[in-house]
C-alpha cells in the first residue's frame, strides 16, 4: 500500500510561520509516501518545499510555473519517501495570467504527476486544453494525478479528467462532497464571493482503497492553508519485470 496526499501550500500568505508548523505537524501525523504540492514559492535562496520537508525524510522535486515581478518564483513540488528515479517538468498550454506547469516524478514503481490548472472562474475551456494536455503527457499505468484543478466536480475539465482516471475521492471517500475549498475555513470565509466547493483531485489508475480530507485543522484561528488537502490510500499491481520507463513524453 501507498499512501499518496495532495496540498495547495497559499505561498507565504497569511501567518505563514504558524501555518509551515500546523503543515509540518500534520505531514509528520499523516506520513504519507508522496505528497503533490501547489503554490510553492521560492525567493532569495528559501524554498516552501525544503521548508516542509525539513528533517522529515523525503526528496524533493520541484517544477517553477511563473516569475513574479518581485523576483518570486512559483511553482509545484513532490516530496517523496520512494526514490526518484526521473523527473521532468513542462508548462502547460494557454496559460492566460499565470503560467502553469505539470511536474512528473518517478516514484519508486508509482508515476506522479502535479499540477495547478488556471484559477479565473471563465477559464474553463482554457483548464480542458490543459487537461488534455496533461493527459496526452501521461503514459504507463499505475499513476496518480495530484493538484488543485480549480474547478468542481460537474465542470467539463473535471468530467472529461473522470473518463480517463478514477476520481479517488468519488469512488473511496466518505460520501460527502468533500469540498477542499471551504467557509468553514477562516482564510476562505473572508471573502465574500468565494462558495464553498471542491477543487482539488486525486486522479489514479491504480486501486484506491480510502481518501479523506487532510489538512483541516486549525489552531487559535489560524488553519494549515486556504486549501483543505487530500489523502488516499491505494495499492498498486506488481511491477513491471522490464522496469520503470520514463512516462513523460518529451
Amino acid at each position: 500500500m501507498i499512501r499518496v496526499a495532495t496540498l495547495n501550500v497559499w505561498g507565504r500568505q497569511g501567518p505563514w510561520p504558524s501555518r509551515l508548523a500546523l503543515i509540518r505537524r500534520e505531514l509528520t501525523d499523516l506520513s504519507p509516501d508522496v505528497i503533490g504540492l501547489q503554490e510553492v514559492w521560492r525567493h532569495e535562496g528559501r524554498c516552501q518545499a525544503e521548508e516542509i520537508a525539513g528533517d522529515l525524510g523525503y526528496e524533493i522535486a520541484y517544477a517553477p510555473a511563473f516569475t513574479a515581478e518581485d523576483g518570486r518564483v512559483q511553482g509545484n513540488a513532490i516530496l517523496t519517501r520512494l526514490p526518484i528515479r526521473d523527473q521532468h517538468h513542462v508548462p502547460l498550454p494557454v496559460a492566460g495570467h499565470e503560467p502553469r506547469a505539470l511536474l512528473y516524478v518517478q516514484a519508486g514503481d508509482l508515476p506522479v504527476y502535479v499540477t495547478h490548472l488556471n484559477w479565473q472562474p471563465g477559464h474553463s475551456a482554457i483548464r480542458q486544453e490543459q487537461a488534455r494536455f496533461i493527459t496526452a503527457h501521461m503514459t504507463g499505468s499505475p499513476a496518480v494525478l495530484l493538484g488543485d484543478f480549480n474547478a468542481t466536480p460537474d465542470s467539463p475539465e473535471i468530467q472529461y479528467l473522470s473518463e480517463c482516471f478514477t476520481d479517488a475521492w468519488t469512488t473511496t471517500g466518505d460520501g460527502t462532497a468533500g469540498d477542499t475549498f471551504s467557509r468553514t475555513n477562516a482564510f476562505v470565509s473572508q471573502y465574500d464571493d468565494e462558495p464553498t466547493r471542491r477543487l482539488d483531485y486525486i486522479f489514479t489508475s491504480a486501486h484506491p482503497i480510502r481518501t479523506w480530507l487532510t489538512f483541516t485543522t486549525p489552531q487559535d484561528n489560524i488553519w494549515p492553508s486556504d486549501h483543505y488537502g487530500l489523502a488516499c490510500d491505494l495499492t498498486l499491481p506488481e511491477p513491471d519485470p522490464l522496469g520503470p520507463q520514463s512516462r513523460l513524453l518529451r
